[in-house]
C-alpha cells in the first residue's frame, strides 16, 4: 500500500517538474539534493525512508504547496 502511495507522490513530482520545464538535474540542484536521489523518489523507490523535509525542499523548488504533492 505504501509503495503505491510513494509512486503516486513521485508521479506528481514528475508532473510538476514537467510543468516547470525542468530537468531532474535542475530540480535536484534547486532542491539541494542529488539527481540520483530525485530519480529514486520520482520512481517511488524511497517508500520507507523519505523524509518529509525532503518533500518540502522539492515542493519549494517547484514553487508548489507540499499538500499538492502529497494529497491523494
Amino acid at each position: 500500500m505504501f509503495a503505491m502511495r510513494y509512486k503516486q507522490i513521485g508521479a506528481k513530482i514528475v508532473y510538476y517538474r514537467m510543468l516547470k520545464s525542468m530537468t531532474q538535474e535542475q530540480l535536484a540542484e534547486k532542491a539541494g539534493i542529488s539527481a540520483s536521489y530525485l530519480s529514486k523518489i520520482e520512481h517511488g523507490k524511497y517508500a520507507k525512508n523519505l523524509p518529509f523535509t525532503t518533500l518540502l525542499l522539492i515542493a519549494q523548488a517547484l514553487d508548489v504547496d507540499v499538500c499538492e504533492i502529497i494529497k491523494e
